[in-house]
């Protein structure tokens, strides 16, 4: 298949500014063991074991905009208190542009979720929102006047944070800004705004329409009824509807566990409002937003898509990303607590040995980094007639191992440079040897990190493999 189209979308996109309006909230996952009931109640203990705290609601969609390379900042209005700075700390990690008003004695809602078994075992929530003081309305009014950005999201969730003098600014004003896209769980107040796009869920779409309808005949009404350029209807592990101005076109979504959909509708969003912004066709636009959503459900706690691992998805290169792109990855994943595993090496005739000790070094953390030798690199270091297998094949089988999280090509003979971008908290290396003698772990402990060294599977090399073909190549008799 073709996914020029796609990858152009996301070329296209880079840098856009995007404002954010909306409710937003701390979600916050604890990640634990449950391994025993207790005896004073029918429920599991549980034993902590990582800690993650995101943006949630129109925080979470900022964060996916900034992910994805837009230029994002959010508009919101949260409380002086410790759930809200720990909400900007995580903003300001994600890239994401702070103008949220603190308004004095407002609590920042937080929703915290346990987390055990590959599933939700308990929700507790800290609410916030409700009625905003007159000079919170004011102020959050001159942000959107001051605002230099076209392209507006809504992320109305129904806290408080967008009251009736706010919504009837942005209706009055919808021509300031050259896009505007809509996510609210009751879309009816919204009528008159005539949005560019809705991704309004099948329960959202049916409210809105004051009927149930099959999804298609949803996406139709909502466009004729609210005014909308493109209206997505979400359908959750079934895919979307989405209807534009001549056609529907429906996108099919991979199943995905309960816990790990968390946020999946902020990609969506993201991705969509990005695509249809800078011009790209509705269809494309929707296996794009489809896309970012299934890369978002992959990783635990609230989903965020990362523009390199949207580009992977949409072109089948697996877990293949450039290294600027890696930054984005690597910072994000290590603000929700997890720990980097990095490797390097040649893998040219990957085998059984090197698959050991791969599947070794993820099992010591939660992101493992494969760092491949280019084709020139591998010259230098093996000699002539070395790499055999070209660099674009060794590079997908590995993206290919389900142990693999990110693989990135370096020309260099070190991977020197890539290390002080990673900043691995584990640096892994294949032998017998002892870490001391690994010629980058001065650098890593420098940079904070830990060497470890991984035994190969006896009698497994890949000079040995290559010798091995090489000199039955010589005996086969001529002709």
């Amino acid at each position: 298949m073709d996914h020029s189209r796609h990858t152009a979308a996301l070329d296209a996109w880079g840098g856009l500014p995007v404002l954010v309006v909306g409710d937003v909230m701390v979600d916050e996952w604890r990640f634990a063991d449950a391994e025993r009931i207790s005896r004073e109640a029918p429920a599991p203990v549980l034993t902590l074991r990582r800690h993650q705290v995101c943006a949630g609601g129109a925080g979470n969609a900022a964060a996916n905009l900034a992910a994805l390379g837009a230029r994002a900042a959010l508009a919101a209005v949260v409380g002086p208190d410790p759930a809200g700075e720990r909400l900007a700390a995580r903003l300001a990690s994600d890239g994401v542009e702070d103008r949220m008003i603190r308004v004095p004695g407002r609590s920042t809602a937080v929703k915290r979720r346990f987390h055990a078994a590959g599933q939700i075992v308990a929700r507790e929530d800290e609410p916030g929102g409700g009625p905003l003081p007159p000079d919170a309305v004011d102020g959050l009014v001159r942000t959107l006047e001051r605002a230099p950005e076209a392209v507006l999201v809504v992320a109305d969730y129904g806290l408080g944070g967008l009251p009736e003098p706010v919504r009837r600014w942005i209706v009055r004003h919808r021509d300031r800004f050259g896009l505007v896209a809509l996510d609210a769980h009751d879309p009816r107040p919204w009528r008159d705004l005539a949005p560019a796009v809705m991704t309004p869920s099948l329960a959202e779409a049916s409210l809105a329409a004051g009927r149930a309808l099959p999804a298609q005949a949803l996406a139709r009404a909502l466009r004729e009824e609210f005014g909308a350029g493109v209206v997505a209807v979400t359908l959750g592990g079934a895919g979307a509807v989405v209807a534009g101005a001549d056609a529907v076109h429906t996108t099919r979504a991979e199943a995905a566990p309960e816990a790990h959909t968390v946020g999946a509708g902020d990609a969506y969003l993201a991705a969509l409002t990005l695509a249809l912004a800078t011009g790209a066709p509705v269809e494309v636009a929707a296996e794009v937003a489809q896309a970012a959503a299934g890369v978002g459900v992959a990783c635990e706690g609230t989903c965020v898509c990362d523009a390199e691992p949207l580009r992977a998805a949409l072109t089948g290169q697996g877990t293949v990303v450039e290294a600027d792109g890696l930054d984005r990855v690597v910072r994000r994943r290590r603000a929700e607590g997890a720990r980097v595993v990095f490797t390097n090496g040649c893998f040219d005739v990957l085998h059984r040995g090197h698959v050991s000790y791969l599947r070794q070094a993820r099992d010591l953390g939660d992101l493992l980094v494969v760092a491949v030798n280019s084709d020139a690199g591998v010259r230098r270091l093996k000699g002539p007639g070395r790499p055999v297998v070209p660099v674009e094949d060794r590079v997908a089988v590995l993206a290919a191992l389900s142990c693999v999280d990110h693989v990135v090509v370096f020309e260099e003979e070190s991977p020197a440079a890539l290390i002080e971008r990673v900043r691995p908290d584990l640096y892994v290396k294949g032998g017998d040897y002892p870490p001391e003698l690994v010629p980058e772990a001065a650098l890593v402990r420098r940079l904070g990190g830990e060497v470890r060294t991984l035994g190969y599977v006896p009698d497994r090399s890949t000079s040995a493999i290559i010798d091995r073909i090489r000199a039955a190549h010589h005996r086969e008799p001529a002709g």
